[in-house]
């Protein structure tokens, strides 16, 4: 559940997240990591989730810009480390690496749930290469994508893990069951003109010119009356809530538990055509 925000009350809350207010109270979202390319982990996972919340809790904003920074969107990846440096995820198999789990399941969850709770149109502009949680860009209202992206589910299946935390419900809703079954098993790399023609991306520009419509077509948009505007965006997505609702819930459970077996040797996002089982560290 969200609750009532404003701009001045989060604008600086999030090290990954910067946020700017026009005039016209579009909301700017621009996703990094020390003003460069956003690295997904856990820090940067968890305050999406949390980020999304007060967004969805700001009644005052009439769009929102979704973006990342520099060249790619989020095609990198960083790994959580115990106080001591040594990775956690040689412990994640045991009862309390199964509470972590359950934490980051929930914060999966969670993110979702308020991404799909903020009750203003949403404009993605995919800068770049996307290759986790291609789900975040893709469920908002308008997907515009630079050139050179492209999305690729390289984070599960290819390297041996579930992909219950969304994208199993989000690439069958948008490109149909066969198509989504092809790319997640395979991790197959769909550019953004591929995108194009299976109906996920709206518009491919080049990137001097990707901010600039995403401003455009959010300015028409906060030209509406806020009621219509809110109410529009409410009725749009509940399809997709219904979806999730169905579908999510047991997908993370199914992706939690085959953690228990990909943590101790499968972890981070390093080395897809090594064995499962070979350990990505030295004990």
């Amino acid at each position: 559940m969200v609750k009532r925000t404003r701009f001045a009350e989060y604008k600086d809350s999030y090290a990954n997240y910067k946020f700017e207010l026009s005039e016209e109270g579009i909301l700017f979202m621009q996703c990094h990591t020390d003003g460069g390319p956003l690295h997904w982990e856990w820090a940067s996972h968890d305050g999406m989730s949390d980020a999304f919340a007060d967004v969805a809790g700001d009644r005052e904003i009439r769009a929102v810009i979704h973006t990342g920074t520099g060249d790619t969107y989020n095609h990198s990846w960083g790994r959580p480390v115990t106080d001591s440096g040594k990775p956690l995820y040689n412990a994640y198999a045991d009862a309390e690496g199964v509470s972590i789990m359950d934490e980051k399941s929930w914060y999966g969850r969670m993110l979702l749930e308020n991404l799909l709770a903020i009750d203003v149109p949403m404009v993605a502009a995919i800068n770049g290469p996307c290759s986790m949680h291609s789900e975040v860009p893709l469920l908002m209202d308008i997907v515009l994508a630079s050139e050179d992206a492209w999305f690729q589910d390289l984070s599960h299946f290819p390297r041996g893990m579930v992909p219950g935390d969304g994208q199993h419900v989000m690439w069958e809703a948008l490109v149909g069951p066969s198509r989504a079954r092809y790319l997640l098993l395979t991790g197959y790399k769909l550019t953004a003109q591929e995108a194009r023609e299976w109906g996920v991306v709206h518009e491919v520009l080049s990137k001097d010119k990707l901010l600039d419509r995403a401003w455009e077509i959010a300015r028409q948009i906060a030209m509406r009356p806020p009621i219509a505007t809110r109410n529009t965006r409410h009725i749009l997505v509940q399809n997709l809530k219904r979806a999730f609702l169905d579908e999510l819930d047991h997908g993370l459970q199914a992706e939690m538990w085959a953690q228990r077996q990909f943590f101790p040797f499968g972890a981070g996002m390093q080395g897809l055509d090594r064995p499962w089982d070979q350990k990505p560290w030295s004990d």
